[in-house]
């Protein structure tokens, strides 16, 4: 089989539109793109012959046209085209201290399936040999041959290819995308996993159609993601988790840099096990702490308030800042909104003008599975469709 070469220039505009907007009638494909019928034909003609658009049936444009495949009235036939969303599949990776847990999902980033491997080691090399198993597992699951592989993790990445700092496993300066590809054989992207996380809300999720809106995640670390006119906000700088040492309670514990109160210090998973820990006087984890917060024990819930307030001190200064349209929340710590969702909100409104716009939230589900389905979107974008 040959390699599916990422689309370019007017083409990979067609095919953006209608993946992420469609189906959408040439009329109004052409209006959005402002293309002349015979150019939007010309360019459209190719993606149709490879499988990769199709004509989703027939509609009516005002004034005429088809009704349910019969002429009516004057104007021409509209034939909305759309994305064979199964022309492509990716697998996506989501890379942690513990485990590789991928997913298998089409071109609008609908999972198909999902399977999880512990890392026996953090060893690169056997790392990437983890990481072919999963690819392996889900490939079986394929109905169409895979075309990309995305994969995400928490550390500063360079050039979609090299990891270049990720303090969990120990690694420098690791070529990730050429170790994978010579593995699985397929194109290989690697992003850090808050820039492909926001990426899936930009184009499949709580961001789609707005002109602006904030990712805020929490677990290990504490990231912050921007999108503004359709284009995440991102540098060299980017995956650093500089949010991490906000102040934000001058009277909270100290993180393990020194900073008295940061985010880094309320509300990491760890730092939310350990405060709960010292206050109930015996080792709990992060699913434990929150539950015993949730059923009234007095330290813990002192201490998950405690965090609620400081995330919603942080979504309000993130807000103020930035001014979003709405702003999503994610991460495996995300659990700490339930359970804290008073403190949080009170918090977010104590720290707001009151005049300012109200402010969704938008709570994810907190499963590695979302960085891994992130993983495959920053795969989608990359490999197949040619963005970035």
């Amino acid at each position: 089989m040959t390699a599916w070469r990422p689309l370019t220039g007017s083409a990979r505009a067609v095919a953006l539109e209608v993946l992420l907007h469609g189906p959408l009638s040439r009329v109004e494909l052409a209006r959005r793109l402002d293309l002349s019928q015979g150019s939007l034909s010309r360019l459209a003609r190719p993606l149709l012959d490879a499988g990769l658009l199709v004509e989703a049936g027939a509609s009516r444009e005002p004034g005429g046209g088809l009704r349910d495949g019969v002429r009516g009235g004057a104007g021409r036939p509209q034939r909305p085209l759309d994305v064979v969303a199964r022309a492509h599949h990716v697998v996506g990776v989501s890379l942690t201290a513990h485990e590789a847990r991928g997913v298998l999902t089409d071109l609008r980033a609908d999972v198909l399936a999902d399977v999880s491997r512990p890392l026996p080691g953090h060893e690169p090399g056997r790392v990437v040999d983890v990481l072919a198993e999963v690819v392996e597992a889900l490939t079986a699951a394929a109905p169409a041959p895979l075309t990309a592989v995305g994969v995400a993790l928490g550390g500063h990445t360079a050039d979609h290819r090299t990891v270049r700092t990720a303090p969990f496993l120990g690694w420098q300066d690791v070529p990730l995308a050429e170790l994978v590809r010579g593995a699985v054989g397929v194109e290989v992207v690697v992003e850090n996993d808050l820039v492909a996380f926001t990426e899936a809300e930009s184009w499949f999720g709580a961001g789609t159609g707005l002109d602006r809106f904030a990712v805020v995640t929490v677990g290990a670390g504490i990231g912050f993601g921007l999108v503004v006119r359709g284009e995440q906000v991102v540098g060299a700088d980017s995956g650093l988790g500089l949010v991490g040492h906000v102040p934000l309670d001058p009277t909270g514990p100290v993180c393990r840099s020194g900073h008295r109160g940061c985010a880094s210090a309320l509300l990491t998973t760890d730092a939310v096990a350990d405060a709960v820990s010292a206050a109930v006087g015996r080792r709990v984890d992060h699913a434990e702490a929150l539950r015993l917060a949730a059923d009234g024990e007095p330290g813990a819930r002192r201490v998950v308030d405690r965090a609620g307030r400081a995330l919603g001190r942080l979504v309000a200064l993130a807000a103020n800042f930035t001014m979003p349209r709405a702003v999503v929340l994610g991460g495996e710590g995300v659990g700490l909104v339930d359970v804290a969702r008073t403190a949080v909100d009170e918090a977010l409104g104590a720290d707001r003008d009151p005049a300012a716009s109200a402010l969704p939230l938008e709570v994810r589900g907190g499963d590695f599975g979302e960085w891994a389905r992130g993983a495959a979107v920053v795969a989608i974008q990359r490999a197949v469709v040619g963005t970035g």
